[in-house]
């Protein structure tokens, strides 16, 4: 069950990077980078266990969140 937490973690790392760089945003440094991902997994799974959703859409939808958010 970690392996698969690790690479939810590395790929919200990845999508994290290219939202901030697609809004023009200077990318946090990698620890507080990794930080959010690992915030977003736990919210993403946490989630998926109240609804029964997919981890990895909630994922690509709290980041998408994100951008109207912040733009």
């Amino acid at each position: 069950m970690a392996f698969l937490r690790r690479q939810e973690e590395r790929l919200a790392v990845r999508l994290l990077a290219w939202r901030y760089q697609k809004m023009n945003l200077p990318v946090p440094p990698p620890p507080k980078l990794e930080g959010q991902a690992h915030n977003l997994v736990n919210d993403a799974h946490r989630i998926a266990r109240e609804t029964g959703g997919n981890v990895l859409s909630i994922i690509k939808e709290m980041i998408e969140d994100l951008k109207k958010k912040e733009g």
